[in-house]
Order: C-alpha cells, then structure tokens, then sequence
C-alpha cells in the first residue's frame, strides 16, 4: 500500500482493518471514519469552508467549517483538534461533541462525528486543502440552501442542527 491508510469499521465503529484512501472514496462498502467541525463565532456566526478545487469529493463546494478522516490509532476528539490546526489553524478548549451519523453515497461511505466550537479566530487557511474560509450568518445560509454552492453532507448537518436546536442562539441547550 503507498496511500493514506484509512480505518475501516462497522455501524457501530468499531475498526476492522485499513485501506488506502483512494479505494475508501471508489467504494461505499468501506466505511470510515471522519470528523466535521463546526466552528461559530461569539456573535453568531459560523465560519465555513470553501473545498479545494482539487479536491476528490465535492470540489469547490461550500463545507463545515473543517472536515477530514481520522489517522488509525487517534480519537475522534484528537483527529477534530488535529484537522482544525492544519486547515484553519486554530487550536480550542471548547470542542464539544453533537452527534455520529452514517454518510452514504454511490461513492463512498462515512461514520461521522460533528462537533462544535467557538472562536473569533484569527484563521490561517492551508492552501491545499480549501479555497476559502468565510464568516457567515446563519440567515445566510440559509437563504443559500439548495442552490448548489453547498455540499450535500453540509445540507444534511446544516437541518440538523437548525431541527434539533444546536445552533449558538440556543447555546443554553449545547
């Protein structure tokens, strides 16, 4: 193997072996883990991701704040920690975990855990990984949902945390 290894697992995440990253995003029966970061700032706001034009999936699109697959042996919460500093930059205390789902396509599949974070920022972005990384109020977003510049998994998580009160104006509940 000369790919990224990537840790398959089952429904319920526990590992069963690795494979290369490629094959992971080439077939849906190898389920792996990634982890989604959405990151709000003290005013409301969530500051989101633009995906690298070169990226595999869903290039260009608009995106959780920071997303990225899991190295084998790390936790989720360090994976989370990890792919903040490497994409944004930033490090925080204030991580905390929402909720896991299963992320399903034709192409690949995910188990995936969303946490948020607040933060002001500053945001250094690595160029390899996204186009852009801007603020935006949730008004916004939502005006923009179905109009094909998000990607669908951001859709997904975006109702979900509107449906089940997850978003900074009901802070009191997270």
């Amino acid at each position: 193997m000369s790919g990224e290894l990537l840790e398959i697992v089952t429904r319920d995440g526990s590992a069963v072996g690795l494979a290369e990253r490629k094959r992971c995003h080439s077939d849906p029966s190898l389920l792996h883990r990634a982890i989604h970061v959405f990151i709000f700032k003290t005013d409301g706001n969530v500051v989101l991701q633009k995906r690298a034009a070169t990226k595999d999936i869903q290039p260009s699109k608009w995106d959780t704040s920071v997303g990225g697959h899991m190295i084998p042996g790390e936790t989720m919460e360090e994976t989370a920690h990890r792919e903040m500093a490497e994409e944004l930059g930033i490090t925080s205390n204030t991580l905390k975990h929402l909720y896991r789902y299963i992320w399903e396509t034709d192409r690949e599949s995910e188990l995936i855990d969303t946490f948020r974070v607040i933060h002001d920022g500053p945001y250094t972005i690595q160029k390899s990984e996204l186009d852009a990384a801007e603020e935006w109020s949730i008004e916004a977003v939502d005006r923009q949902l179905g109009a094909g510049i998000f990607t669908p998994n951001f859709e997904l998580e975006w109702q979900r945390l509107r449906t089940h009160a997850l978003l900074p104006q009901q802070r009191d509940r997270l």
